[in-house]
């Protein structure tokens, strides 16, 4: 996926192909991902220091079964032997604890990492642009957020761990049997190459069936987001399509099964055959020993000891050749993550941008163009479904690394001979205190406009100002603090109606939250509830009617008080009551406010300061009601089939201010 505009781009995800994936670790990713474990480096410290004592105790034991089999029985030495029998109680003890504390150490670092992780990842999803929520699926969003770094935390607290313990029990252990018999040593190091051998194959199938497994996840709960929402479960019963959407997700889940048991099924073989490479290296060992043995060139001690290091090295190295398949296969949840967090921020603060305190509200567009479709000619597509030129249909391709974007851009150049613009050279000025009208027929460009001000989108030509500020100038947050807006789906938390209101403001008193509702001709309906504003309002408000949720919409904009006021006034699917009770809070709210307003009721056109009529993404006319119909253009007839046959009781209006 890219995305641009001002002259920077972002993208996700561009068709990759898995079979040049290598079970390799790149030294930028390491370092990055070690980044984010150094924050957590005395923890590091002191649980490397609890698995360097636990493995150095872990290797007393042969030593003690040695010393009981050459000395102590021969010798009837039974102080030798309480002593024994008291270290080989005490050391396992010493051992367990020294692995309390450093399991406690590991938590503390992989929990910390995945908190930082998912903390960094929400805030850069934070401050993506509109257009990225737009062509991104939640469910997506959702598993980068859980599954994948969940994953990255496994490669901290688990496979780092395992890496760093058994390289120290290997070298230790190495270190003693050559103290203990050399030649034997060697011959246990000769069968190492062996263990090498079905890592890079095996390596390379389990790294990409990771990549996979993730992929296959994303869309599996993508698919449950998507029908598992209020409005998903609405759309599915009352189109009766339970029985098709049950089979879909039994085709994603399918797939995630199938993904799960080929990891599984590969994986067991790996273990086998390391299993049969340590069962061999020992028999030889122990065969050639018993051997020297029976010679009498060593003690029947030394082989037992022997025999229980050579347990001890094995099962390390094993571990080892199976940590390297384990840490590249972990790497990509943390590819996966990065991906995610390389994403170019879109609509952001200038390094100088200025705050935005005080504003008289004079909003100015100045030539501006603006198109949804990003400059670099590179289409837009969902997270995790981007594809290659002119692919169609299928199923999406796996997920790609950032590098091949370079290159991708090369094979096909922008053709901005192709772009569709949602607005063109559009100029028009907005006074102080003023009420603006943005009327035309459907797909005009009214709410890009809407979308313009307060920077949900930056244009892709000319500027906006506010009081003469570009809005690229100033800082995002205090440019929000000035601008309410009320879009035609008023979106409600699953919460109490008092969380909702301020959620404009958190510091509102009860006694501002009551009057900014009483302004929204809403209080008396709250205050009837059984709970009253204490009343759970349910999945996007669903447990209010149409009106009632955009009233509570409007006071929540009252309860914020923006100097500038953005809102689109759909009403036509409400009822008569409800539409006047609207009306009258909208009047309250634009009172002494700049407004814009795409306006659907000739009540508002007409108590308009100047009227805005857009056609195709143009400013095509501006003026006031009587100066546009004197015209004979655009608004004329839309005034004569939209707005006069609408004329009646209600057409009466009032002039906010």
């Amino acid at each position: 996926m890219m995305i641009h505009g001002g002259g920077h781009g972002w993208w996700s995800f561009l068709h990759h192909d898995e079979s040049e994936d290598r079970p390799t670790v790149s030294r930028a990713l390491l370092r990055r991902v070690l980044a984010w474990g150094w924050p957590y480096r005395w923890s590091l410290v002191a649980m490397l220091g609890c698995i360097l004592g636990s493995t150095l105790f872990g290797l007393v034991p042969p030593l003690l079964y040695r010393d009981l089999i050459d000395y102590t029985l021969p010798n009837r030495d039974f102080g030798r032997l309480n002593l024994l029998a008291l270290g080989m109680i005490g050391i396992p003890l010493v051992n367990g604890l020294l692995g309390v504390v450093q399991r406690y150490f590991s938590s503390r670092v992989g929990e910390g990492v995945i908190f930082d992780l998912r903390c960094a990842l929400f805030q850069h999803l934070q401050r993506m642009p509109l257009r990225f929520f737009t062509h991104t699926r939640t469910g997506e969003l959702m598993s980068r957020l859980n599954n994948d770094v969940v994953g990255a935390q496994q490669a901290v607290n688990n496979t780092i761990i395992s890496v760093v313990s058994n390289v120290v029990t290997v070298a230790l252990t190495l270190t003693i049997m050559l103290s203990l018999e050399w030649r034997l040593t060697l011959l246990a190091v000769g069968i190492l190459p062996l263990f090498m051998l079905p890592v890079r194959r095996v390596g390379t199938v389990l790294r990409q069936l990771s990549r996979e497994a993730m992929s296959v996840n994303a869309q599996m709960s993508a698919l449950m987001n998507e029908t598992l929402n209020v409005s998903g479960a609405l759309l599915v019963k009352l189109f009766g399509r339970a029985p098709d959407e049950n089979r879909r997700f039994a085709e994603r889940a399918a797939r995630v099964r199938d993904i799960g048991v080929r990891q599984a099924f590969v994986g067991r073989w790996f273990f086998l055959i390391l299993s049969l490479v340590s069962a061999a290296g020992t028999a030889v060992v122990f065969w050639i020993g018993g051997q020297l043995v029976l010679r009498g060139e060593f003690t029947a001690g030394t082989i037992i000891a022997f025999g229980a290091y050579l347990t001890q090295l094995y099962g390390p190295i094993s571990s080892l050749a199976n940590a390297r398949v384990e840490f590249v296969t972990s790497l990509v949840s943390f590819e996966r993550v990065f991906e995610v967090l390389d994403l170019p921020i879109e609509v952001g603060d200038r390094p100088r941008a200025q705050p935005l305190e005080q504003t008289r509200g004079h909003v100015r567009f100045e030539d501006v163009s603006f198109s949804y479709q990003p400059d670099d000619g590179i289409p837009i597509a969902r997270l995790g479904e981007v594809t290659r030129w002119g692919r169609r249909g299928g199923e999406p391709p796996p997920l790609t690394l950032p590098e091949d974007i370079a290159r991708l851009r090369q094979e096909r150049p922008a053709d901005h001979g192709e772009r569709r613009w949602a607005l063109q050279d559009v100029s028009f000025e907005i006074r102080p205190g003023q009420l603006a009208a943005l009327v035309g027929p459907s797909g005009a460009g009214k709410t890009t406009v809407t979308y313009l001000l307060p920077r949900l989108y930056d244009p892709t030509d000319g500027r906006i100002t506010i009081d003469g500020h570009d809005l690229r100038d100033l800082s995002l947050q205090s440019l929000s603090r000035q601008i309410g807006m009320v879009t035609q789906e008023c979106y409600l938390f699953h919460d109490t109606i008092r969380a909702n209101l301020r959620y404009a403001r958190p510091e509102a008193t009860d006694a501002e939250l009551e009057a900014a509702c009483g302004a929204a001709h809403i209080h008396e309906f709250i205050a009837g509830l059984p709970d009253g504003y204490d009343t759970i309002v349910g999945e996007r408000g669903y447990r209010l009617s149409g009106g009632e949720k955009q009233r509570v919409a409007i006071a929540r904009v009252i309860l914020k008080d923006p100097r500038i006021l953005v809102l689109d006034e759909a009403t036509s699917h409400l009822d008569s009551q409800s539409e006047a009770l609207i009306q009258a809070a909208l009047t309250e709210v634009m009172r002494g406010r700049t407004s814009l307003v795409i306006a659907h009721r000739l009540s508002t056109i007409l108590a308009a300061d100047v009227i805005l009529v857009l056609s195709q993404g143009r400013l095509v006319e501006q003026g006031t009601h009587e100066e546009l119909l004197a015209r004979g253009g655009l608004y004329a007839r839309l005034y004569e089939t939209q707005f006069r046959p609408r004329v009646g009781p209600r057409a009466a209006h009032v002039r906010p201010g």
